[in-house]
C-alpha cells in the first residue's frame, strides 16, 4: 500500500523559508512522477509544482516560479519543496501526489492523472 507522507509545515512569517518533505513508501518511489499541490480554505486544489521520475524536469506555477523548488531524492524515497521569499498568499495545505504510471513517467500538473495523496501539512505566512 502506498503512503505518502508530508512534514515541514507551520506557522512562518513573511520573507522567511521553509523546506516541506515528503517520504514515499509503497512502491517503487524513481517510477513515478511526483507533484506538490495547496489547497487554502474554500478554494480548490492548485497545482504548486511537479518533477518527473529521475528529477530532471520540472515544472511550476507561476505563482511561485522563482521562489520554490522541488527536488526528489530517490535513494531515500523523499520529495522535497523549498520555499524562500514567503507570502501571506502562499497560506495553505500543502499535498504531496504521486503520478499513476499509466499517464508516464514526466511531471504534470494535472490533479486528476494522481493515484495517491499524502494528508496534507499545513503552512500559515503571516504578514
Amino acid at each position: 500500500q502506498v503512503q505518502l507522507v508530508e512534514s515541514g509545515g507551520g506557522l512562518v512569517q513573511a520573507g522567511d523559508s521553509l523546506r516541506l518533505s515528503c517520504a514515499a513508501s509503497g512502491r517503487t518511489f524513481s517510477n513515478y512522477a511526483m507533484g506538490w499541490f495547496r489547497q487554502a480554505p474554500g478554494k480548490q486544489r492548485e497545482f504548486v509544482a511537479a518533477i518527473n521520475w529521475s528529477g530532471s524536469f520540472t515544472s511550476y506555477a507561476d505563482s511561485v516560479k522563482g521562489r520554490f523548488t522541488i527536488s526528489r531524492d530517490n535513494a531515500k524515497n523523499t520529495l522535497f519543496l523549498q520555499r524562500n521569499s514567503l507570502k501571506p498568499e502562499d497560506t495553505a495545505s500543502y499535498y504531496c501526489g504521486q503520478r499513476g504510471r499509466r499517464y508516464g513517467t514526466g511531471w504534470s500538473r494535472d490533479p486528476k492523472e494522481y493515484d495517491y495523496w499524502g494528508q496534507g501539512t499545513q503552512v500559515t505566512v503571516s504578514s
